[in-house]
């Protein structure tokens, strides 16, 4: 039974530590996007509701989370606007409000939280932040490789180790349905069913393409291809009478030789059984996985024609997103471990010493140290000794009325223990020095 106190379901609070450690994060993915040249954009939490819906298909429409009207308009129970459901909807709309203002090709990043009206569940939420990086304007496969390292060169950044990139077409996926003679009319329904080969065993995906009107001997027969151990080499030859199959086995071919001075071979493969679920894709395709999360940790994919359904022109658009709240459980200790709140912790000894602490802290500060004096009632040196430590304080400044009298301030390491006596004068220059040290 939840607590009044708790947070909606599906939603998360956080604390101090937890804002750090993810404000590191965002740092250091935002230092690799930027330095492949991509600026950042930011959008409203929310959109209007026929900007989002016919954009996902009919099982990401449905969970598209809906605002309804307001004032005068409340009664009538109908939504007008909704929270966005991805990063990729807004950028479209962004272009083409503002394509004449925008430099071609456009290439941006964004970072923020965006909402699914889905079930929540162990690692699986309502509200949730995504990082995106996008270029539009370029129709070239370089530009699907550059997006792909650069999310690639994040990951590796952030000191993941274990991942991998599955790469396929959505014009491999339209061969592949005519070839096995799929009517036109089910195909997106039969794409869907295929979306699942990764969490469902093959037999429940036959079953479910039975049940979207696919011919039994034909679903077989295609989820047999596609999970076999020779799946790739039989794709290639059931794609050889497909105009489309094979132009996207040659996109597929040359983003793979593009990337290859960059992400090692064995961390990225053709994957004939990658599908990815969003209506608007239209050429390569992609998802980032790991060993240690079942599912994707990021993925992207082409979408080119995604901007001129929104009344914009017609512009060639290729990206790449990863969800931050399922990435963060991956990284190592040091990546995940936020920095302490507090370089330097000044101790208060007694009310009558309340202005020199106060001054003591502003030097550190002005070391471009994080500092701050002890707030609590106890003057007892242990116990502010022990705040000082909880406070991950890399240094304790020590000022009672013995080291007025002498004009200093101890200075305590609290790695190893070590004081120093420093004229209160040249505190700011001796902080300044040990920082240097340290880093």
């Amino acid at each position: 039974m939840p607590s009044q106190f708790d947070p909606a379901s599906g939603t998360r609070d956080f604390l101090g530590a937890d804002v750090e450690r993810r404000e590191h994060v965002f740092g250091v993915i935002r230092s690799v996007f930027t330095s492949y040249g991509f600026e950042p954009l930011q959008t409203p939490a929310f959109e209007r509701l026929d900007v989002l819906m016919g954009k996902y298909g009919d099982e990401g429409d449905k969970l598209v989370f809906k605002i309804l009207r307001r004032g005068e308009h409340e009664a009538s129970g109908e939504a007008d606007l909704a929270l966005r459901y991805d990063m990729t909807v807004p950028l479209a709309r962004v272009t083409a409000a503002y394509g004449s203002q925008l430099p071609m090709p456009y290439k941006r990043y964004a970072m923020g939280p965006v909402w699914r009206a889905d079930r929540p569940g162990k690692d699986r939420y309502r509200e949730f932040v995504q990082c995106d990086l996008d270029t539009l304007g370029s129709a070239s496969p370089v530009a699907d490789a550059e997006v792909l390292c650069a999310h690639h060169d994040a990951l590796a950044a952030l000191g993941l180790r274990e991942f991998s990139i599955q790469l396929n077409s959505r014009e491999v996926l339209a061969g592949l349905l005519e070839s096995f003679a799929i009517p036109p009319e089910i195909g997106p329904s039969v794409l869907i069913a295929l979306d699942k080969l990764e969490r469902l065993v093959p037999a429940d995906v036959v079953a479910e393409l039975a049940e979207r009107d696919l011919d039994a001997s034909v679903a077989g027969e295609l989820v047999e291809t596609l999970t076999a151990p020779d799946a790739t080499d039989r794709l290639r030859v059931a794609l050889k009478h497909s105009s489309a199959g094979t132009s996207g086995l040659d996109v597929v071919d040359g983003v793979l030789s593009i990337v290859a001075g960059q992400i090692p071979a064995e961390r990225i493969a053709f994957t004939p059984r990658l599908v990815r679920g969003l209506s608007y894709y239209t050429g390569p395709i992609w998802e980032f996985v790991t060993p240690r999360a079942a599912g994707s940790i990021g993925g992207g994919g082409r979408y080119d024609h995604l901007i001129e359904q929104l009344g914009g022109q017609d512009v060639p658009a290729t990206g790449s997103s990863m969800g931050i709240d399922r990435l963060l459980p991956l990284l190592p200790d040091e990546e995940g471990t936020p920095p302490a709140r507090l370089d330097v912790a000044v101790t208060a000894m007694g009310s009558e010493l309340a202005s020199e602490p106060f001054d003591l802290a502003a030097s550190a500060r002005a070391a471009g140290l994080r500092s701050s004096v002890y707030l609590g009632s106890s003057g007892k040196l242990g116990r502010q000794l022990k705040w000082a430590s909880d406070s991950g304080a890399r240094w304790c400044l020590i000022y009672g009325e013995q080291e007025r009298k002498a004009g200093v301030v101890t200075v305590r390491d609290m790695r190893s223990g070590d004081q120093a006596e420093v004229p209160v004068q040249e505190l700011s220059q001796y902080l300044a020095g040990l920082a240097g040290q340290d880093s």
